[in-house]
């Protein structure tokens, strides 16, 4: 009998009692290959020893100073290191403990940035179907998670969606992969027309697509326009990279490979990998300064922001990556990942689309590959997928709804960066056959008769 009021009240998950490296163990002495770092968090796998050593002796040192009275030795450390590998113009890092704080205080940061410079009448932010910011109310409503906000929808505030950038879905034929951005970047600007550009504050969207879609990637120029269509407006650019970014997709930061920098960035889960809740929001200096010129105070917090040991745990995860060249290893990995997932399922019959960068790869399943046809929702080919993984000794990250929020399927992959080469053939090579079990015993569509 358990008091833990856990995700899904009718199942107890097993009981995790170690980890070391790639692996993970439960209480049954079962061990799991961590193939998505939980929910893309384990940069660096579980127990690396820099990071617990750096954990241990900010406890023996401080473990907590609230900070409406102190600052920490650490927490400007971190800053410092953040701010230094971030793009150009940025000046701050402003700490929270997760995704969902991080687009909560991103979303406030945009508001009280136009009350500060005299536009309070922009309200409105607009961000993309098919997206994912995270669970609290703020965050869900710029969110385009269809079955994560319908039981909350009614106390979410207004924003509007447009469409996410999903080529194997939505690209036309005919269209290249320029045109095909170009033309979702007329429909940002036409919804900040029609909305009134006076009102909206900014548009919100992750720089590669995350757990909602399964690792969408932008097309080139994409990013460069929206860019341009916001600067047009005077709309600011919220690039949410909790999942992508922090070396995930093999640069720093997801928006460097786009070639265009946001007001505000948000991270999280890599951050810190894990060993600490942290998240933080890097904002340019144009927003600092609007706030120090104004009120002079950002008028937002919660009672563990900069907690030093967090910020310890964060700050070794940064130092780390940064010391062992761990983004480089990504890149060169990432495409030796992406192709063993090519080699293992790129002609298996129900997987419609392999995509991703670096550590972070999506695979779309379908019913049919020809048609591109969903499985039927009923059947929870997702959930089953992520059951026969775990049987199989394998963590990854399914979810459903990937093609409208309802309809669809998709598994994520996002192992540590630490994850050799042999590991990473064995995570294709079993997800292979667990996606073999599950798809084998789902119903298929029922085929047109002939004529």
């Amino acid at each position: 009998m358990t008091h833990v009021f856990h995700r899904h009240l009718l199942h107890t998950p097993p009981v995790a009692v170690g980890g070391q490296g790639m692996y993970l163990r439960d209480a049954a002495g079962r061990e799991y290959l961590d193939a998505s770092g939980g929910a893309a968090v384990s940069s660096l796998g579980h127990a690396h020893p820099d990071v617990l050593a750096a954990m241990h002796a900010q406890i023996d040192r401080l473990a907590y100073a609230h900070t409406s009275f102190f600052t920490t030795e650490v927490a400007e450390q971190l800053a410092e290191q953040l701010v230094r590998t971030a793009p150009d113009g940025t000046s701050h890092a402003y700490f929270v403990s997760g995704g969902s704080e991080a687009v909560e205080a991103a979303l406030k940061m945009a508001r009280q940035y136009f009350v500060e410079i005299g536009q309070p009448e922009r309200t409105h932010f607009i961000a993309r179907r098919q997206s994912y910011h995270g669970n609290t109310l703020g965050a869900l409503a710029v969110g385009g998670n269809a079955w994560r906000r319908a039981p909350f929808a009614p106390l979410l505030v207004e924003a509007t969606h447009v469409a996410p950038c999903y080529p194997y879905r939505e690209q036309q034929a005919g269209e290249t992969p320029e045109a095909y951005g170009l033309r979702l970047a007329r429909e940002l600007e036409e919804a900040i027309v029609a909305r009134g550009p006076d009102t909206v504050l900014a548009f919100v969207a992750e720089t590669v697509g995350g757990a909602t879609a399964g690792v969408l990637t932008p097309v080139p120029g994409y990013f460069k326009a929206v860019r341009e269509v916001c600067d047009r407006h005077g709309v600011l650019l919220i690039l949410d990279e909790v999942m992508c970014g922090m070396g995930r997709t093999g640069t720093l930061h997801a928006c460097e490979q786009e070639g265009v920098v946001p007001d505000l960035i948000t991270v999280a889960k890599g951050l810190g990998g894990g060993y600490q809740p942290i998240g933080a929001v890097l904002a340019q200096k144009h927003i600092v300064d609007a706030m120090s010129q104004g009120s002079g105070f950002f008028q937002h917090g919660h009672t563990y922001l900069g907690h030093p040991v967090a910020c310890a745990a964060a700050l070794a995860v940064q130092q780390v990556i940064e010391r062992d060249g761990l983004l480089a290893k990504v890149r060169e990995d990432g495409d030796f990942l992406g192709q063993a997932l090519r080699d293992a399922l790129g002609h298996h019959p129900h997987v419609g689309d392999i995509r991703g960068r670096g550590f972070f790869w999506g695979v779309e399943l379908v019913a049919d590959r020809a048609s591109k046809a969903a499985f039927d929702p009923a059947q929870k080919v997702h959930s089953r997928l992520k059951k026969k993984a775990m049987d199989l000794g394998l963590l990854c990250y399914p979810f459903g709804g990937t093609v409208d929020g309802n309809v669809g399927d998709h598994v994520l992959l996002a192992p540590p960066y630490i994850a050799s080469r042999e590991q990473l053939a064995t995570i294709a090579a079993l997800l292979a056959q667990a996606v073999d079990a599950v798809t084998s015993t789902a119903t298929l569509p029922r085929q047109p008769s002939p004529c």
